[in-house]
C-alpha cells in the first residue's frame, strides 16, 4: 500500500452502475472467514509477518507505525476487532511503533490465495479516531497488490481503491455509505482486463486494466497506522479500533 495519494484521481459517487454480489455471474462461494470461531492462526491466517513488510513485522519505509501482534484481533460476536495501541518499541527512523493486528493467508497451512476471476468482498466498520488506516488488499511475490479500500478518516467519506498491479487508482467519496463508525460491505472483481470495485453493492469505479491472465497472490486485512507524513498520525495514547464483520471470495 502506498500512503502517497498524490497521484489518484477523483470519482463521482454517482458512478455506481449495475449491482453486483458474489453470487452473480455464476459465482460461488469458495472461501469465507465469517468471525464465528477464534482465528485459526497457522491454519488459515498469519498474524506476526508479512513479506510486504522491510522487516517482517514491521515496515517503517511506508509512513507506518505498525508493530505486528497477533494478540491485537480478537473475535467476539462474529466480529474481528482490531485493537492498535503504542508499543514498547522504536522503530528504525526512531518514532514510537503501535502493535496492532494484521491477517494475511501468506505463510498459513491453506495458503489461501485470490486469483483472476475472483470477487472478494469485506463487511467492516470504518474507524474514526485519527492515525487509523484499515485495508484490503493483496500481495505476492514483491508485488501483485490490488487494494480494495484503504481508508483515513481525515478523509471521512473517501476511499482509496487502486491497482498497483497496471497502475490504476481512484478515489471515491460517498457521504452516505462510507462513514466513521458505520458498517459497509466494500468488494473487489480482479478481472484479467479490468478490477471492478463495488460499495455497498454496486459497482463505483472500472479500471480498465486489469490484472491480467495467471495472477494470484494472498489476502491481507489489517489496520496500519500512520506515522504523519500524509495523513495525521494518532493523537493521544488512546486505543485506535476497526472492526470486520466477514471477509468471503467468490469464483
Amino acid at each position: 500500500m502506498t500512503a502517497d495519494s498524490s497521484k489518484y484521481t477523483p470519482a463521482a459517487s454517482s458512478a455506481g452502475a449495475a449491482g453486483f454480489t458474489g453470487s452473480a455471474l455464476g459465482k460461488s462461494l469458495v472461501w469465507s472467514e465469517e468471525f464465528d470461531i477464534p482465528i485459526a492462526w497457522g491454519a488459515r491466517w498469519v498474524g506476526d509477518r508479512t513479506s510486504a513488510y522491510r522487516y517482517a513485522n514491521h515496515n517503517p519505509d511506508d509512513n507506518k507505525l505498525d508493530w505486528l501482534d497477533p494478540g491485537c484481533v480478537k473475535v467476539s460476536g462474529s466480529v474481528a476487532t482490531f485493537t492498535a495501541t503504542p508499543a514498547h518499541h522504536t522503530l528504525e527512523n526512531g518514532r514510537q511503533a503501535w502493535r496492532t493486528g494484521l491477517l494475511t493467508t501468506e505463510y498459513s497451512d491453506e495458503g489461501f490465495q485470490v486469483r483472476t476471476g475472483d470477487y472478494a468482498e469485506v463487511r467492516v466498520r470504518l474507524p474514526h479516531r485519527a492515525g487509523a488506516w484499515p485495508a484490503l488488499w493483496t500481495w505476492k511475490d514483491g508485488g501483485n497488490e490490488v487494494d480494495t479500500f484503504e481508508y483515513h478518516p481525515d478523509n471521512p467519506h473517501l476511499l482509496e481503491l487502486s491497482n498497483h498491479v497496471n497502475d490504476a487508482c481512484t478515489y471515491y467519496t460517498d457521504a452516505d455509505a462510507v462513514v466513521p463508525d458505520r458498517w459497509v460491505t466494500l468488494g473487489s472483481h480482479y478481472g484479467a482486463r479490468s478490477v471492478d470495485w463495488y460499495v455497498g453493492g454496486e459497482r463505483v469505479f472500472r479500471d480498465g486494466t486489469g490484472v491480467g491472465h495467471g495472477w494470484s497472490a494472498y489476502l491481507i486485512l489489517n489496520l496500519s497506522l500512520c506515522a504523519g507524513d500524509y495523513h495525521p498520525a494518532p493523537s493521544g495514547t488512546g486505543p485506535v479500533t476497526f472492526a470486520v464483520d466477514h471477509l468471503r471470495v467468490y469464483r
